[in-house]
């Protein structure tokens, strides 16, 4: 099965990610997309984020209805930070029978020369690519890509994290089912996350 991996923090997950999935499920050959939750990035600033437990259940909840969407933990049980050249070797050692791809938007694919063992990465997995403002295409180091107009929303996760902690509607923005528990959590009401 040709299979999608968009990995990310989804701190917390909006209409905009799900929007890209779906675009990629109905405009590519993929089959399927796997959200694969990143309970550290790297590049992101730990402190910033919900726990990711909380964050994966959230993810759960936005795509519970979808049998074409699949949310991973793989990366609880990988060493911290999470680097995706760790989880792809470890996804493709598992499931051989998967062809993998990678999602990202044109913003990551800029840094990608930066992340750990990205040469194999490019040698080893296509990529599908949605152009962000901003942020062209340029393909300097050789990936196999698919460059792709996806409908873009701008929204961000930082800003919807705003909105909730100055008591804003975040509406329309994040799936009802997925406001609901962020409420019922009480989450992102605190000045650090």
């Amino acid at each position: 099965m040709r299979i999608g991996l968009y990995f990310g923090s989804f701190n917390p997950i909006h209409i905009g990610h799900l929007i890209i999935a779906n675009h990629l499920l109905n405009e590519t050959p993929l089959e399927k997309i796997w959200f694969i939750l990143s309970p550290q990035n790297p590049f992101k600033i730990n402190h910033s984020l919900l726990n990711e437990y909380d964050r994966l259940h959230l993810l759960q909840t936005a795509t519970a209805d979808d049998p074409r969407i699949k949310v991973s933990d793989i990366e609880f049980s990988l060493p911290k930070p999470s680097y995706t050249s760790v989880t792809l070797a470890h996804l493709s050692e598992r499931y051989p029978e998967h062809e993998f791809s990678i999602v990202m938007g044109s913003d990551s694919f800029q840094n990608l020369h930066k992340w750990k063992n990205y040469e194999a990465i490019i040698d080893n997995y296509s990529m599908y690519v949605y152009k962000r403002p901003e942020f062209p295409v340029e393909n300097t180091i050789g990936a196999k890509l698919v460059e792709l107009d996806a409908p873009l929303l701008q929204i961000s996760a930082t800003s919807i994290r705003e909105m909730i902690r100055d008591g804003k509607s975040i509406r329309y923005m994040v799936p009802e089912n997925v406001i609901a528990e962020i409420e019922k959590g009480g989450y992102y009401k605190s000045r650090k996350i």
